[in-house]
């Protein structure tokens, strides 16, 4: 069954504009047609088409199940956007697939790309979302300077920021630093790497220093590297 994503459905009881357009335009379902959405935050409903309006699809909600995220934890992911939009747009289709709660586009002094499209990361977001069975779609932050995402972040539980060399502080490995079921950030420079003031900008606002391993990693890879890391500790320790 396909399924919609509708965040204002258990209150306005519609589907809204694009998804209405795809449902009865597209699809050409009609009154009477059972349909499936999930609203982004955890729930999953079942309704029957009520209004097939190509500009706003009416339905009879039936059912909502609670289906939120198979763990309690959340992942904060800040990345500097890749000079090519492809690679950043794959990062947030494969972090939503693997799982995230949130992810910063973040600007640092090396940043080639300052600006970015949210509107269109958030759509890849729902569509991996829905192809990924989830109920719950990541927030998509604007692009945000790294000050201000040391602040925003200052409250997590734990705080890490991988980055290349050892110049400026020695790192280790983040499987072993990781605690479990812990709220996490993780913070991933961009491709010429964090400049030495901001790594120690981000030691002094206590950020641990990690490494992801003995390989040169591309950005979107050390992103989706970093968040794979978190959640196979989490599946490991939970099982001891």
């Amino acid at each position: 069954m396909i399924i919609f994503h509708a965040p204002d459905i258990l209150t306005t009881g519609m589907l809204p504009p694009e998804e209405s357009h795809h449902c009865a335009k597209v699809l050409r379902m009609r009154a009477g047609d059972r349909i499936e959405a999930i609203d982004g935050r955890g729930n999953r409903i079942r309704a029957i088409i009520t209004d097939a309006d190509h500009r706003g699809v009416s339905v009879d909600i039936e059912e909502v199940v609670a289906s939120p995220l198979p763990w309690t934890y959340d992942i904060t992911v800040a990345v500097a956007p890749t000079k090519n939009m492809d690679r950043m747009e794959w990062l947030v289709e494969k972090l939503t697939e693997v799982g995230v709660s949130r992810i910063i586009p973040m600007v640092c002094k090396r940043s080639v790309r300052r600006e970015v499209k949210i509107e269109r990361l958030a759509k890849i977001a729902v569509s991996a979302a829905k192809q990924s069975l989830k109920s719950v779609v990541p927030e998509i932050m604007p692009a945000t300077p790294l000050p201000q995402v040391i602040k925003t972040l200052g409250d997590e539980a734990q705080r890490f920021v991988a980055y290349c060399s050892d110049d400026v502080a020695p790192r280790g490995l983040l499987s072993r630093l990781s605690r479990p079921d812990t709220d996490t950030a993780i913070m991933i420079g961009p491709e010429g790497d964090f400049t030495p003031d901001e790594v120690e900008a981000l030691i002094a606002a206590d950020w641990v220093p990690v490494s992801l391993g003995d390989t040169r990693l591309r950005t979107e890879t050390a992103a989706l590297a970093a968040c794979t890391t978190l959640h196979i500790v989490n599946q490991i320790m939970s099982k001891n």
